[in-house]
Formats: C-alpha cells, sequence, structure tokens
C-alpha cells in the first residue's frame, strides 16, 4: 500500500502565512515550522540547563516539526480570523481535529501510533504542548520584527501584540531567548561575520 502522508506534508511549502497582511518577504508553513522546531529545541535546553527543566529536547523539537501539519488540509487561518468570536474558533479547531485525524489516517496503520503524539498536539504534555506554543510565539515575533525593521508598518500592531503575549506568558526560558539571541536578528549578514 502507497502512503500519501509525506506527500501532503510537502505541500506545506505552498501555504503561505500572514495571508491577511501585506509581506515584504512571503513566509510558508514548512520554513515556519522548521523554525519553530529549532527554537523549542533551544528554549527545551535552556530550561534543563539553567530552569530545572528535565525534558526531552528532542522530543520537543519533532512535535514542533509537526505543530502546523494540519494545515496543509485546513490552511493557514489567520489569528484575527480564528479569534474573531467564539463559534469561528471552536468550529476551526473541530475542523483541525478532523484534519489530523485524516492526516494520521494517510499512515500506514503500523506507523499511525508512532506520529500520533506528534501531529495531534492534544496528545503531549502541558509542558511540552507550552514550550511548542512559546516557539510559535517567538517566531511569530521575529517575523513582525523583520517586516517592521524593513519598513513594514503592516506589522506594526502585531508586534506589540506578540511583544505583550510573551512577556504574560512567564517563562524564564523564553526571556533568555529573548535577551540573548533575538538582537542578532536584526544584524546584517557582515556584522554577523565580525569576529567578537
Amino acid at each position: 500500500m502507497q502512503s500519501k502522508f509525506f506527500a501532503y506534508l510537502s505541500r506545506l511549502r505552498w501555504i503561505k502565512r500572514w495571508g491577511l497582511k501585506r509581506n515584504i518577504e512571503p513566509e510558508n508553513v514548512m520554513e515556519h515550522s522548521w523554525e519553530v522546531a529549532t527554537i523549542a529545541h533551544a528554549l527545551a535546553i535552556i530550561k534543563n540547563r539553567h530552569f530545572n527543566g528535565q525534558i526531552n529536547p528532542e522530543k520537543i523539537a519533532t512535535a514542533a516539526l509537526y505543530h502546523d501539519a494540519s494545515e496543509v488540509i485546513t490552511g493557514d487561518l489567520p489569528t484575527p480570523i480564528k479569534y474573531h468570536s467564539p463559534m469561528i474558533t471552536e468550529s476551526y479547531h473541530k475542523i483541525e481535529r478532523q484534519a489530523v485525524a485524516e492526516l494520521i489516517k494517510l499512515l500506514p496503520q503500523e506507523l499511525q501510533a508512532d506520529y500520533h503524539y506528534y501531529v495531534d498536539e492534544t496528545e503531549q504534555e502541558q509542558e511540552v504542548h507550552a514550550i511548542i506554543k512559546a516557539a510559535d510565539t517567538l517566531s511569530a515575533y521575529l517575523k513582525c520584527q523583520y517586516e517592521v525593521d524593513n519598513g513594514n508598518r503592516e506589522f506594526s500592531m502585531a508586534i506589540e501584540q506578540i511583544k505583550t503575549k510573551l512577556q504574560d506568558l512567564q517563562m524564564p526560558e523564553v526571556e533568555y531567548f529573548l535577551d540573548v539571541f533575538v538582537s542578532s536578528y536584526e544584524m546584517t549578514l557582515d556584522d554577523l561575520l565580525k569576529s567578537e
């Protein structure tokens, strides 16, 4: 039996994010998922190293890679629409859960249990889900920062809202990431290449 699972996932590169905003630099779900995975991995390591965490960074990174996999079926619904009203939010979550179930069924039956944890966020422990959500928010913040720094006022309100959201998380590993890594995202290649 032939499985369409990875063929579907490969199409995440065609799903555009930030659909309601004019983008200077377009972003797709595939590249976003990679960034979220690397940030989530870092947050887990930071939590373990500095804040008494005992979580598996590799498990979190893998789950983060699949955190938006269902969007290959649903598309990316912009946040202002997704949370516009309780009815829309509830309806979208039902659609999302159905998309997750359909995606998992694309796998050979003997592999479905192996992927279920990673594709279906409701199977993940709260701590894992929280770190992935924080990484997702950091990725959104970095996107907004890039757009604003390049003169795109379309993201001015979004960056402020996301900054507040990050502060409200009250996660020390997020604060660490913001303090240690985020300012370098604004550097040019020449700045990055300069020796310390």
